[in-house]
């Protein structure tokens, strides 16, 4: 398996976020994270990539192994660089006073000195088309949905090969958001592990291959996309069902 969390409990100061949550992602897998605000799941992703304080959860009980090893003491830029593995945080934090060819730089930043990238920078182009469009522009003049595609686009030139997003489609028109998803599938068809949050738990479950429902800090069910599809109190809660 090639992340496996194990009973994890999380704090953030004396709030319990995570309440001895267990899930899986195989390699290769689309696996999605649903729930309510407020449920844990952008806390599992922070643990996972072992962001820094006063950002990240404290970790209390459990673990987190990356094929078969613990992280939990795993510096962040180690998560990139040696793990590779890269987050798409919610909200997308690009540097807006950044072109965007400046940004897709700054994400090659954990990677050998004097590497020539040009056909990995054109690589996101084939998958961006407007990102080439506006590779001149500056960031804060995209839509949210050309941030959104930028912010995949700087995870992607760390050259990670699991890719950690968080609620991707969140403000983005539907075509946008469809255009967005459909990328997402495309890489994972060759060969992109994915973990998503996603909080249209429709549209998460009809790209994942698995999914975890997540309520209060604790995995409430899981399965197939299409288990979880036809499960009638998840539709109900989640799925205007």
């Amino acid at each position: 398996m090639l992340l496996s969390v194990e009973n994890l409990v999380v704090k953030y100061g004396n709030i319990q976020a995570l309440h001895g949550i267990s899930f899986q992602v195989a390699k290769g897998e689309i696996v999605t994270l649903i729930g309510a605000n407020g449920a844990g799941k952008t806390t599992s992703l922070y643990s996972i990539t072992r962001l820094p304080p006063p950002e990240s959860p404290r970790v209390v009980g459990g673990d987190i192994l990356y094929e078969g090893e613990s992280i939990l003491k795993t510096p962040p830029d180690k998560v990139v660089k040696d793990l590779k593995l890269a987050l798409v945080p919610e909200g997308r934090h690009i540097f807006g006073n950044l072109t965007v060819m400046e940004n897709l730089i700054l994400g090659t930043y954990s990677r050998e000195k004097g590497t020539d990238f040009s056909e990995e920078y054109q690589r996101i182009f084939d998958l961006f088309p407007r990102l080439e469009e506006r590779k001149h522009q500056r960031s804060e003049s995209l839509s949210g949905g050309e941030q959104q595609m930028l912010a995949v686009g700087r995870a992607l030139m760390t050259g990670c090969n699991f890719l950690l997003l968080d609620e991707p489609s969140m403000g983005l028109a539907p075509v946008l958001k469809y255009e967005l998803f459909r990328t997402l599938k495309k890489l994972n068809e060759e060969g992109m592990t994915i973990l998503l949050i996603e909080q249209n738990a429709n549209l998460a479950l009809h790209l994942a291959h698995r999914g975890y429902v997540l309520d209060t800090g604790e995995i409430v069910a899981q399965g197939t996309a299409d288990e979880l599809l036809a499960n009638p109190e998840l539709k109900k809660a989640y799925l205007g069902g």
